[in-house]
């Protein structure tokens, strides 16, 4: 599980540290945290969130990204890992891909270095969803 940490402290670090891959967590559930770099997400994000497992645990909550948001979290890497990530989400979503570009567009473009390249990216991700979907179609 991916984790992008809202604050750094020592006890978010003590909580990852005791989660991270091969630690006794792991090795009991099969689940590990993984802190993800400084990765670009959509303004607005936080009203999107969802919690996961609300109620489950006492001293700790945990959040999922809003479908849209975690896929443009991955728009500046751009790694084949992260093309086919959003592949898949907008297979089994499917997603609106007139509001991944607003949203991209009204929400995250501006706060990116190199919003050209960005711009160029989700270009390539929205015509290779549209082919995908219409090769479902023919076959």
């Amino acid at each position: 599980m991916d984790v992008l940490p809202i604050a750094s402290n020592n006890e978010i670090d003590s909580v990852i540290n005791t989660a991270v891959e091969g630690s006794e967590l792991h090795k009991k559930y099969g689940v590990y945290l993984q802190v993800v770099g400084i990765a670009p997400i959509p303004e607005g994000y936080e009203a999107r969130l969802t919690e996961m497992f609300p109620g489950t645990f006492k001293y700790l909550r945990l959040f999922a990204l809003d479908l849209y948001d975690l896929a443009l979290s991955k728009i500046e890497r751009n790694s084949q890992r992260d093309q086919d990530d959003v592949k898949h989400l907008a297979r089994v979503v499917p997603f609106d891909l007139e509001l991944l570009r607003s949203r991209y567009e009204d929400e995250l473009q501006s706060n990116l270095p190199i919003p050209k390249r960005e711009s160029l990216t989700l270009q390539l991700w929205i015509d290779a969803i549209k082919e995908e979907r219409t090769q479902g179609r023919h076959e």
